[in-house]
């Protein structure tokens, strides 16, 4: 597979220490161009639901990732006129301002073909004569990169990166081979982590498919007599119930205490819930915590928690979990123990529509951003035959538990990729053979 030595001979530079066969440049230097987004302007080019997608700050994540599903878009005549920040393959989209300023994504697929980045977003294009993109964008992921970017910020009120970056940051220049060779390791568990991503994507979706398919639409039950439920409003199978949710669970607030970035007791947030249906607990934080303050707040396997302050409702499984505890804007669901509810039928049904339509619109205040366990409890919960109930389960659980595995997969993946990057964009390891 990959073969690989370790350098010796080495060079000072303002940089940092690199292999005497590297040269320095000037990002300028391996760019074809940098362009900033756009704003549309007036009241004309509205969100378009089907429209364009225009990709922010707020769509890409630390990880190098993108998340799409609330991205805004715009009729595509204005994509047609644009003169500049069209996405185009192997692009590196950097965020040049506001809360999420330096974070990095290379485009290995314009997503949907066709796709701009908005005015908080640089479009970083490579001259791939000169340069390997994935190469370019893994430098500017690094330390030194991520280093150099954090520099290059303005001090005014609010903070931006403007072009003068192409002038003040520099990049390790090994030989364009060495360059794609580099590439193509750390590309590879990229690659494998993505796959992964859209295994657990699909997997997902088939579990909420068979929840709505049993439960919201009844579908196998069709042939079975239907009676009439006031609490939902409509007809439900005959025997099944409705309940207030504060029949079959208990609540506990989360603890108010602040994010570390290291400790032995994992902090879990909203942030970490609210964009994803599996938690990646290497990017939670941790806590400081007295002994008996963490066995009060202490998360369990098959715990839920749902959030009760700005994204309220957002629902998360605990699922294997290391050491950890849930802060203060998410409550905390257990089943109470002569319930027959299931963890997994819990969770589905608080992210079904019917939960999710009640608990917006109770949420408090005129713009509805928070809630509290009183109007948690007071939503409805339907209680199928617990038959029923049982095989639901098994089959989520061996859904989850796929899921589940095929994050552990990822965390590893990702932890050998972090441990390999430094070292090969460095150049203290260098690739021989692929």
């Amino acid at each position: 597979m990959f073969k690989f030595r370790w350098e010796t001979e080495f060079k000072e530079t303002e940089i940092g220490e690199i292999p005497k066969d590297w040269e320095i440049k000037k990002l300028k230097d391996v760019l074809r161009s940098l362009e900033s987004g756009n704003r549309p302007k007036g009241g004309v080019l509205a969100h378009t639901p089907n429209g364009i997608l225009s990709i922010g700050g707020e769509n890409i994540n630390w990880d190098g990732s993108l998340e799409l599903a609330e991205c805004l878009r715009f009729d595509e005549n204005f994509y047609k006129d644009l003169k500049k920040g069209r996405i185009e393959q192997g692009d590196i989209l950097l965020v040049k301002d506001g809360a999420t300023i330096g974070k990095l994504v290379y485009i290995k697929e314009v997503p949907e073909g066709k796709a701009m980045v908005n005015e908080h977003v640089f479009l970083l294009k490579p001259n791939t004569l000169k340069t390997s993109s994935r190469f370019l964008y893994y430098f500017l992921f690094s330390e030194i990169g991520q280093q150099q970017i954090e520099s290059s910020i303005s001090g005014s009120a609010q903070g931006g990166i403007n072009k003068s970056i192409q002038d003040n940051i520099l990049v390790f220049y090994p030989p364009l081979p060495e360059q794609s060779h580099i590439a193509t390791v750390l590309s590879w568990f990229g690659d494998l982590i993505e796959n992964k991503k859209r295994q657990n994507e699909i997997l997902e979706k088939s579990a909420m498919a068979i929840f709505k398919n049993w439960f919201i639409d009844f579908e196998p039950f069709k042939n079975g007599e239907f009676v009439y439920n006031e609490e939902l409003g409509k007809e439900i199978p005959k025997g099944w119930e409705v309940k207030k949710l504060g029949e079959v669970v208990k609540t506990q607030y989360g603890i108010t205490i602040s994010g570390e970035n290291f400790g032995e007791i994992k902090l879990l947030r909203i942030t970490d819930i609210n964009k994803t249906f599996v938690i990646d607990w290497d990017n939670v934080p941790y806590c400081n915590l007295h002994e008996k303050m963490f066995y009060k707040y202490n998360l369990s396997d098959k715990d839920i928690v749902i959030s009760r302050i700005a994204d309220i409702g957002k629902v998360a499984i605990i699922e294997d979990p290391p050491k950890s505890v849930f802060a203060s804007y998410l409550i905390r669901l257990k089943i109470k123990s002569d319930s027959n509810i299931k963890p997994y039928y819990l969770y589905y049904w608080l992210k079904s529509e019917i939960y999710q339509e009640y608990i917006l619109g109770a949420g408090e205040g005129s713009t509805r951003e928070n809630t509290n366990a009183e109007v948690i409890k007071d939503g409805p919960i339907l209680i199928p035959d617990i038959s029923i109930l049982q095989k639901f389960e098994e089959l989520a659980c061996d859904l989850r538990s796929k899921i589940i595995l095929n994050q552990k997969q990822i965390m590893t993946l990702r932890k050998i990729r972090d441990t390999l990057l430094p070292l090969l964009v460095f150049g203290k390891l260098r690739v021989k053979e692929i």
